[in-house]
């Protein structure tokens, strides 16, 4: 790999920006379970990018990128609920989104690529 590290990655880069607009936008909720759990769900995507990163084989690096694929479409399913809960409105919804679709395209290609 060309980058030093993981944090040189855009796509873990993007990853962090969701998790900081999550912890933002669901920081002042007292629905607990709910923001705990897409909370932990938007940090498991640029974790499990560092990890993988981490690991230096492409075979485990794929792994790792399939599991934040994964976390990717959960908070992205726990986006709607949000909607329907009227914890956000629909501006805060799509412009989510719009961030964990941009995410999964990223992963998506990389994941091809290796």
């Amino acid at each position: 790999m060309s980058t030093q590290s993981f944090k040189d990655l855009i796509v873990w880069q993007k990853a962090r920006d969701l998790s900081v607009a999550v912890y933002r936008t669901f920081g002042d909720s007292r629905d607990y379970g709910f923001r705990d759990q897409i909370q932990r769900a938007s940090v498991s995507i640029m974790n499990n990018i560092a990890e993988g990163y981490a690991r230096r084989s492409d075979k485990a690096f794929r792994h790792f990128l399939l599991i934040a694929k994964g976390s990717v479409a959960e908070v992205e399913s726990m986006l709607v609920l949000a909607n329907e809960l009227v914890y956000i409105d629909k501006t805060a919804q799509t412009e989510l989104v719009s961030k964990t679709e941009e995410i999964g395209r990223l992963l998506s290609a990389f994941i091809k690529k290796l």
